[in-house]
Formats: structure tokens, C-alpha cells, sequence
């Protein structure tokens, strides 16, 4: 793998930021930028003018999350497809849009683009280590427009420590089984005027997967960053702040795409096939963030942000046979490819040729983003009638160059030996791609109404040059309105309503076949608190005009990053998010939440597609249309969480059950199929501390106590569990 060198990089990106300006804050409170929070944080959610979600430190610590999947199950709306069963390759979605390696989302890390190519490759399974962050946020709604490019779904922002006003560091050692270990250290300080904080995150585990010719299947994790703060003189007539942060993090892993046929999973669920021995992930990502707040003490905000992000990766594994049926096929149909699942298993040895040698590829592949963002807020007050005015510009650079290479293995007494003939180069291509963006909004105030208007105008232009194919180029641009209203209607309920255009950018790529994602999505509901109880209650719906897929490397039939429409679909639904505190007095607690998503979805016409995800007999090698009226795929009609806690200060308990109803994994109507769907799913996590002294909390914590396992995917190739029973403890020291 081409490995960038972290210096270099960050010697690059220091150079840069010397022509950056400043940054904006949206916390009205005090110029000293804490955190940049796309929501404005948890109380400010409750009279938004559109839907959203926060979760907050003491939500992460709570089960000492580091699988952003377990995480977002506690936000309505949020569709998550598993794969490894760590969370190392989330495939996120938001009302409907799909989850696959979380392409139709915006992600952000402090309200900057943190996704590796947003424009250009935006299925690049990326995601920061969630255990470093302080909040997360799920942005849903009419003001998605403020945080493009993709706005089909939704945003989600994810926020790290703020400096410390005074000394303060931290220090978490976590221990679980299969040799499950997290450590992470943080420590921070402000003297004067200059603040800073240090970060380092290290987990790993040998994985819960048996190899039958044994080995690791396991992944380990570090994370390094630094955060240097200066802000101006408290008397100083503009007040100032200047954040620079630099990131480094890597991931080795043992990963694979390589399932099980569904007869072994019932036997063995954490089994792995020989065939995938040499399988193996290695990441870098490095990230420099400017950002640089100004108040000007008249009602008027300045944010500029300068941001350099690269992630290199490499991917090497198994990727089917030279010259054979597909491995989706096989896995699908044993009984029928008898002689390739015996060589997937490693039972039987290869003859050498090109239809029983097995490929395994390294998918080379680097990434880069970089660009400047300028946000300016004003506020005004023109009688009972008061004003946000806020308008943001961006200028924006990303590429991804691929580079894989082929080689031929033959398995020989269930060991995989080079078979030194079959070399080939799958891909050579560089994509890039320039994009201005730019939008405007009114948050308008007046007695018991909010009213939000809002547009957004994306420029875009692309273009791909391949080594191997023909060149290609593209060019978008749109204009994304937007509309939010939120009544008061008494102290206790408020009503809201949003509508929106969405927008999901094709590719560089893309040819003139193709058009870029669009949608008209709609939420109305209302939000009720009452003392302790607090309720929201929102529906949704979403026209798409034209769904768009993309191929991935795993995909049989087409090319990596071929994208494909799906003409019109409509997804609705309906999201439940209750929270209430019982006081037992003496000091005891009872907190009790509750999340619920509805959800249907149909076709609105019948087509035949070459993308795998809209083929009906993709798992039988064949070509099926979709049906007008058919569901789409990985959306499952009913999830939930509840969640039931016992504190007193000292000590608290909480027990999480979640639930996540049967899926599709092809397009259908009617009854399911279980060759071509995942069973429901019911997990119970159980989270236990105590606080044995002012500095040290002890923490038990319990994940899938009924170590119940299920299909949860069957892509890339084969039946995929989640994880099984999880037990660990862990101790924090704060000083």
C-alpha cells in the first residue's frame, strides 16, 4: 500500500492554512468557540424549526461505545446494515436513503466534510473512532440544506472535546473477551490566552471469527490528535478564537468480504473460510483543521474553516476465481458449485486452472479532500419580528486514485500458494472533482413561530482519467430550496413541518445516462414536554425522482463506480422518540427512553437494471427486473430501541433491548424469502458503574447477553453474523 507520510503531510497542510481566514460559531452564549455543533446542542433541538437528534457525552460513555452502529440505535430515522460486527465498516443511511458505506450522508467531524472524497467516491467506509467524541448529532430536515452535498437523508456531525478552561486529563483502560482492549489518555489545559488538548486512542481484538486454517481475525486501531487554541483578550473589541487541530490515525485489520453459505452459518456462525487467509485491510488517515471564529460584538459572526484530509488504504482479499461463477453465486448455491465451495473451504486442492484458481486483489486505493469553508451569521430585530441570517460558501477539492492489482491463487492442502502466473491490473484511474457551494438562510422569530427558509446552489465538475478505459467527465449544478416551521402551540406542544429538495451528486464519471439523486422530502409532527416526560412524534416522506445506485468492486456485472438509476421511489414513514425520569426519591432515579421507526418504501416503475442491488435473482446469477410496488432493499419496516436505567449518583444500571424487523435484500413485494432477506434481530446490552472515588469510575459492560447471532448480510459474499456475546470491564481516572 502507498503509505502517505505524516509529516509531510501535516509540513503540506500548515503551508496552506497560511492563506486561510477564520471560522463561526453558533453558540450565542460566549465568543469562545466550545464545539461545532450543526444542531446548536441538545436544548436547542426542542423548538428547531426541523427534526434532529443529540446525543452527548454521557450517551457514549454510557457503553463505552466505539461501534458507531450500537450508537446511532438510539436515534429514530437511522437504518444501519452490519458487516464486520465491530462497526469498522459502518453502512449508515437516514429515512430511506441507502445505508451502503453511508454514501447518501453527510459526515462531518466539527462541522467540516471529514468523508474522504464527499464528491468523488463518496462509498469510501470511512468514519472517525467514535469513542474520541464528545457529541454526535443526527441532522434531519429542511436545514439540511446547509450541509451538503448530499442532503437526500440528512447530516451527521460528529464533535470533539473542547479545550479545557482549566487542567483536567483523563485516562480509560478497557479489557474485554477475545482480547478486546481499549486504551485512551486525554489531557488538556488553558493558561492566559492558549489552550490545548492530547487524545490517543488505541483498541483492538483478536476478532470472534475462527479461520479453518487458522490465523487472525482480528483489527487494531490508534488515533492521535492535538488541539491548539487561542482566543483574544477578554476586553478586545472583536473578540477572536483560532483552533488548529491535527489528526493522525491507522487501522490494521484482518478483514474480509467473505461470508458463509447459509448452511454453515447455521452450524457455525463465527466461522471463516480458508479462502480468505490472506486477507487484510491497512488505513492511514492524517487531518489538519483551521478554524477561526470572530465576534464582532454587533450582532455578527465570522467562521472560517481551512481543512486537508488524506486516507490511504489498502485492501487486500479475496474476490472470487479467476475465471468461475461468481462468489455470491457459489455461496448462494452450494449444492450446485460443489467443487468451488470445497476450494472456498480449503477442502479439496486446486487444479490450476483459471476456473479453481482463486483471486485475491489489493485494492490500493488514496484519498484526498481539502478545501475552505466561510460562514457568516447576523442577527437582527425589526420590532416583534427577529432575524438569523446566516450564508455559508465553500470551495472544495477531492480526488481518489485506484489502483488495483490481481493475482491467482491456487488452495493446496487448505493453504493458498501463489500460482505465479495470473497478475493483472483490475483498475488505474484517478477521479477528482471542484465544487462551490454556496447557501443562504432566514431563521425568522416571531412570538410563537419559527419559520426557517433556506437555499442552497451546488457547482460541480468532475472528471476521471483511466489508464485502463476511456476518460470521462461531468458537470452538475442545482439550486436546493427549503422550508421550516415550527408553532408553539402551548408551554408543552409544538407543532413542526419541513420540506426540502435532496440532492445526491453523480459521480465524476457518470455518463450522460445518469442523473444525479433527487428528492422532495417532507417531515411534520409535533414535540411535547411536560416535566419529565418529553415526546416527539414525526412523519415523514420522501418522492425520490430518480434513486441512484452505485457498483462496487464486489459487484457482479458492472465496473467499480459505475452508478445507475433507479427512476422514482417513495419512502415514508414515521419516527418515535420518548424520554421520561421517574424520581424514587432518596436520590433514585429511574430514566426511561424509548425510539421507534416506521418505515415503507415502493418502486414507482418497472425496470431492468445491471446494478445488483435491484436484481431480484442476483444471488442466482440471474437478471430479474423490478417490479412497480417493490420494496427497497435493506429497510426494515419496524426498529426500535428502549432503554431503562437505575441511578443515584453513585451508581447507575442501565438495560438497552433493541430490535431491528426482517429486511430485504433484494427488491420485493408480499412475503419475504429467507434465501434473500435477514432475520429480525433482538440484542440486550447491559451497562453497569461506580464511582469508587471522586477520580476513579468502574464500568461492567454486557453486549448481546443472549448472544443471539443472525444473518445480518449476505453481501459482499455470504451470510454475515453480527456479534456474539461481548462481556468487558474498564476503569477511568480522572485527575
Amino acid at each position: 500500500m502507498k503509505r502517505t507520510r505524516l509529516y509531510s503531510a501535516l509540513v503540506l497542510a500548515m503551508l496552506a492554512s497560511l492563506s486561510a481566514t477564520a471560522v463561526a460559531s453558533e453558540n450565542d452564549d460566549s465568543y469562545r468557540y466550545e464545539e461545532m455543533l450543526v444542531t446548536g446542542g441538545k436544548d436547542a433541538i426542542r423548538t428547531m424549526p426541523g427534526s434532529a437528534a443529540f446525543l452527548d457525552e454521557e450517551a457514549i460513555a454510557k457503553f463505552d461505545a466505539t461501534d458507531i452502529n450500537d450508537l446511532l440505535s438510539q436515534v429514530p430515522g437511522v437504518y444501519i446494515r452490519f458487516e464486520d460486527g465491530y462497526g469498522l465498516r459502518p453502512n449508515i443511511g437516514i429515512r430511506g436513503a441507502t445505508s451502503e458505506r453511508s454514501q447518501k450522508l453527510t459526515l462531518m467531524e466539527d462541522s467540516i466534510l471529514i468523508a474522504p472524497a464527499p464528491y468523488s467516491a463518496p462509498a469510501a467506509y470511512y468514519v472517525p473512532n467514535i469513542n474520541r467524541m464528545s457529541a454526535v448529532e443526527v441532522f434531519k430536515g429542511p436545514s439540511a440544506i446547509h450541509y451538503g452535498p448530499h442532503t437526500v437523508g440528512g447530516a451527521l456531525n460528529l464533535a470533539t472535546p473542547a479545550v479545557p478552561k482549566e487542567a483536567a486529563g483523563q485516562l480509560d483502560v478497557t479489557a474485554g473477551n477475545d482480547n478486546y482492549q481499549k486504551y485512551r489518555a486525554t489531557y488538556g489545559e488553558t493558561r492566559g490566552q492558549f489552550g490545548y488538548t492530547l487524545d490517543a486512542l488505541h483498541y483492538s481484538a483478536d476478532g470472534f471469527k475462527e479461520l479453518d486454517s487458522g490465523g487472525d481475525t482480528g483489527f487494531e486501531r490508534n488515533d492521535i490528535n492535538a488541539k491548539l487554541q487561542w482566543h483574544s483578550d477578554d476586553n478586545a473589541s472583536i473578540q477572536h478564537q483560532v483552533t488548529l487541530k491535527l489528526g493522525y490515525a491507522d487501522e490494521n485489520s484482518d478483514e474480509t468480504y467473505l461470508g458463509l453459505s447459509d448452511a454453515d452459518f447455521d452450524n457455525d456462525a463465527t466461522r471463516r473460510y480458508s479462502a480468505s487467509q490472506l486477507d487484510e485491510f491497512e488505513s492511514e488517515h492524517t487531518q489538519l483543521h483551521l478554524i477561526h471564529h470572530a465576534d464582532f460584538q454587533n450582532s455578527l459572526k465570522l467562521v472560517s474553516k481551512l481543512y486537508y484530509n488524506r486516507f490511504d488504504r489498502g485492501w487486500n482479499k479475496f474476490d472470487g476465481f479467476i475465471d468461475g461463477p461468481a462468489a455470491v453465486v457459489v455461496l448462494a448455491n452450494p449444492d450446485i458449485y460443489t467443487q468451488e465451495i470445497a476450494l472456498i473451504r480449503g477442502e479439496t486442492n486446486a487444479n490450476g486452472t483459471p476456473e479453481q484458481t482463486i483471486d485475491v486483489t489489493d485494492f490500493d486505493r488514496e484519498y484526498g479532500s481539502q478545501g475552505a469553508e466561510f460562514n457568516l451569521l447576523y442577527t437582527l430585530k425589526t420590532g416583534a419580528v427577529s432575524h438569523k441570517l446566516e450564508s455559508g460558501l465553500r470551495f472544495h477539492h477531492d480526488y481518489v486514485e485506484r489502483d488495483h492489482s490481481q493475482r491467482g491463487y491456487l488452495m493446496q492442502n487448505g493453504v493458498l500458494v501463489d500460482d505465479g502466473q495470473n497478475v493483472n491490473k483490475r483498475a488505474l484511474n484517478k477521479a477528482q472533482t471542484d465544487a462551490i457551494a454556496l447557501y443562504l438562510s432566514d431563521e425568522i422569530d416571531y412570538k410563537k413561530w419559527k419559520v426557517q427558509l433556506g437555499l442552497r446552489y451546488e457547482n460541480i465538475d468532475g472528471e476521471v482519467v483511466d489508464e485502463l478505459a476511456a476518460d470521462a467527465s461531468n458537470s452538475q449544478s442545482i439550486v436546493l430550496p427549503g422550508l421550516g416551521v415550527f408553532f408553539q402551540f402551548s408551554d408543552e406542544l409544538g407543532f413542526l413541518f419541513g420540506v426540502n429538495k435532496g440532492f445526491s451528486p453523480a459521480g465524476p464519471g457518470a455518463g450522460s445516462e445518469v442523473d444525479p439523486e433527487e428528492s422532495v422530502n417532507f417531515e411534520y409532527g409535533f414535540r411535547y414536554q411536560r416535566d419529565a416526560f418529553s415526546a416527539d412524534i414525526i412523519g415523514f416522506f420522501s418522492d425520490y425522482e430518480n434513486l441512484l445506485g452505485r457498483c462496487r468492486v464486489s459487484d457482479q456485472g458492472c465496473n467499480a463506480g459505475d452508478e445507475f438509476n433507479g427512476g422514482d421511489v417513495e419512502i415514508a414513514g414515521a419516527e418515535v422518540t420518548t424520554n421520561y425520569a421517574y424520581d424514587l426519591g432518596n436520590g433514585l432515579m429511574i430514566p426511561v427512553s424509548l425510539t421507534y421507526t416506521y418505515t415503507e418504501s415502493a418502486f414507482q416503475s418497472s425496470f431492468l437494471s445491471g446494478f445488483s442491488q435491484w436484481n431480484s435473482e442476483y444471488f442466482n446469477g440471474g437478471v430479474a427486473p423490478v417490479i412497480e410496488g417493490d420494496e427497497l432493499p435493506y429497510t426494515p419496516e419496524h426498529q426500535g430501541r428502549l432503554q431503562v436505567g437505575l441511578s443515584n449518583g453513585m451508581w447507575s444500571v442501565d438495560l438497552a433491548v433493541e430490535y431491528i424487523g426482517q429486511m430485504r435484500e433484494v427488491p420485493g413485494a408480499g412475503s419475504y424469502d429467507d434465501a434473500t432477506s435477514t432475520q429480525s434481530l433482538t440484542t440486550v446490552d447491559l451497562a453497569a458503574s461506580y464511582q469508587l472515588t471522586p477520580q476513579i469510575l468502574l464500568k461492567i459492560i454486557g453486549q448481546n447477553l443472549t448472544d443471539e447471532q443472525e444473518i445480518v448480510s449476505r453481501r459482499p459474499f455470504g451470510a454475515r453474523p453480527n456479534q456474539p456475546l461481548s462481556l468487558k470491564v474498564g476503569a477511568t481516572y480522572s485527575f
